[in-house]
């Protein structure tokens, strides 16, 4: 057993001063910040009702974002005329940056603000930018009206115009990546998994998460796609502007039904003391886990959060937490001594960080789906029958194969997996990732394939290939069925294995993993041009698509998919579960299953 406060000092008790101080001093001035429920300090409720409050604030505010963002890439080009490639590398560092905000709402919501208060502003801020933007594209660039279709030519855009659209769309993109994760991470304390029956509809909130963003996507990619390709670009946005209003509303309604959680204090902080200290007793032997330094009691030294048990990885660290003859005059200074469950509540963000770098390759996959696949769909024949179909509306087979394969998972392949194999939660967190690195990789194998066939079919003189569109419909399938695996796979497991101070961090997590995939996307096509840009060469993706080689970097992402899932596969290996102790204790918070990837 760690060594608790009373067997450092026997004048000290459990309830002594030198308690309450080591407890107060890692919460920190926190202590105020913590979020209380708006019902005058009553019980709020949670459950399954508030929880569907939020599942459809995030279809609502997705539908809104997604108008935006699917044809962006289609908005850069035919109304502020930019290149192909150019195009597409800011659609990748705009929605890079989306998700790299939601670091910051996380931070923001753990640490100070808590859930509620954190979504509604940044919901009030992704509000203010889509009215920008509506305003901005009727007042300055879709001039004549009616332009920015295949047809009718926008003219040269005005820099007022352009520095304004390039304001509303960062707002807009600041709105939604720090709500998104605080959302997800909200409706996740609707639930109680302290309880056992709880945590199961916890986990299954994060599918019914999932679900949830790509019902919202559904119209967005079908109905706003279609008006936006005609030219009736405001209209997109004006529609867009509407459904985050009635999403805010419908949010605020809720606010007597939630159930609220504190905020726990800066974790940043905590994670710096940790380093700080152990820096300090660089040449002091990292004592054993008897000898390790604990605050007595139930609760650990950051309130509300769980004590968390020791583990023997990264034992360096452990001299955070190894009493000195020093740090016996002094327990309250935690940039010498700090508690097991903050030393360990480091060592989580230290384990978690290699097997979230190993998902970046598959959002740089991902990420093609809203540029690359654009482009490609843009340039075939997009005639089903006497139907015009845009190229951003084939993303809706994206959107189907999630829906599907989330209700296949959950009622067909857990159930069996549970009967043949006997764990009852179907495969682990960590085995779903690796199943979309494989799938992920499929997809980009597809639609190299298809840019293959497009281009032996390249009609001379002509923007478009005579190769129909509905071609595309593999790799948009295989991406949707990736996603069900990877993306819901990260949310329950970063989630999950989180401690109780940094859960909306776990989340973010998720979303940071996108945002750097499209910054390392927009690279890459940099760097491809580079290369294959030479003399009279034009390189393999150039503003003429038809005198290419497309096809060569979705080989080449399925190339580094693969190199990929090796690595993932050793990091799994390695990774080891976070341990709970729980009402004096010891157990492990996932039930000590068998998270290896094999």
């Amino acid at each position: 057993m760690a060594q608790t406060e009373p067997e450092i000092a026997d004048s000290h008790t459990a309830n002594s001063p030198c308690n309450i101080d080591a407890t107060e001093h890692v919460a920190g001035e926190n202590d105020g910040n913590r979020e209380q429920s708006p019902t005058n300090g009553r019980e709020s409720k949670g459950g399954w009702k508030p929880a569907f409050i939020l599942l459809a604030n995030q279809a609502l505010a997705t539908l809104a974002f997604f108008g935006v963002g699917v044809n962006l890439v289609l908005f850069l080009t035919r109304v502020l005329r930019q290149d192909v490639a150019d195009a597409a590398n800011n659609v990748s560092k705009w929605t890079g940056t989306v998700y790299i905000f939601s670091l910051i709402g996380a931070f923001l919501s753990d640490s100070y603000w808590g859930r509620y208060l954190t979504c509604s502003i940044f919901q009030i801020i992704f509000i203010v930018g889509l009215g920008m933007l509506s305003l901005t594209s009727w007042r300055f660039l879709i001039k004549p009206a009616g332009c920015g279709s295949e047809i009718t030519k926008c003219r040269e855009p005005s820099p007022v115009g352009v520095g304004v659209f390039y304001l509303s769309i960062y707002l807009v993109a600041f709105g939604y990546g720090g709500h998104q994760p605080t959302l997800a991470t909200f409706g996740a304390d609707q639930f109680d998994e302290k309880k056992k029956n709880q945590k199961q509809n916890r986990d299954a909130y994060f599918g019914y998460f999932y679900f949830a963003l790509n019902v919202g996507c559904l119209f967005s990619n079908t109905v706003l796609v279609y008006f936006e390709d005609t030219g009736m670009w405001t209209l997109g946005f004006l529609v867009s502007l509407g459904s985050a209003i009635i999403a805010f509303i419908l949010y605020l309604a809720g606010f007597k039904k939630y159930r609220y959680v504190k905020a726990y204090g800066n974790p940043v902080i905590r994670v710096v003391q940790v380093f700080v200290s152990a820096f300090k007793k660089c040449k002091v032997q990292a004592g054993n886990e008897e000898q390790l330094y604990e605050v007595d009691g139930p609760e650990s030294a950051i309130k509300g959060s769980r004590k968390i048990m020791h583990s023997n990885d990264f034992r360096f660290m452990d001299k955070a937490a190894t009493i000195t003859e020093k740090d016996r005059n002094d327990l309250k200074n935690h940039w010498r001594l700090c508690t097991i469950t903050q030393v360990e509540e480091a060592k989580c963000v230290m384990r978690m960080l290699p097997v979230w770098l190993c998902t970046i390759i598959y959002s740089v996959v991902f990420t093609q789906m809203a540029s690359l696949f654009v482009e490609q769909g843009d340039v075939m024949n997009n005639k089903v029958g006497k139907f015009h179909l845009p190229a951003a509306t084939m993303s809706v087979f994206d959107i189907c194969s999630v829906l599907l394969c989330t209700g296949l998972y959950r009622y067909i392949l857990i159930p069996l997996v549970a009967k043949l194999c006997g764990f009852p939660r179907g495969i682990t967190e960590l085995q779903r990732m690796g199943v979309g690195l494989i799938i992920g990789m499929l997809s980009m194998v597809a639609a190299g394939v298809t840019e293959f066939a497009r281009l032996k079919q390249v009609i001379p003189g002509e923007k478009a290939s005579s190769l129909s569109i509905l071609w595309q419909i593999p790799q948009y399938v295989l991406v949707g069925a990736s996603e069900v695996f990877m993306y819901v796979g990260q949310l329950e497991f970063f989630n999950g294995q989180a401690p109780d101070g940094i859960k909306s961090f776990g989340s973010s997590l998720c979303m940071a993993s996108i945002s750097l995939g499209n910054y390392v996307s927009s690279m890459l096509v940099y760097m491809v041009m580079a290369v294959t840009e030479r003399g009279e060469n034009p390189g393999w993706i150039p503003n003429n698509l038809n005198v290419g080689h497309m096809d060569r970097f979705f080989f080449l992402l399925a190339i580094l998919a693969a190199l990929d899932f090796v690595l993932y596969l050793l990091c799994a290996r390695w990774y080891k579960n976070i341990q709970i102790e729980e009402e004096g204790d010891k157990k492990n918070l996932e039930d000590r299953e068998n998270i290896s990837i094999v």
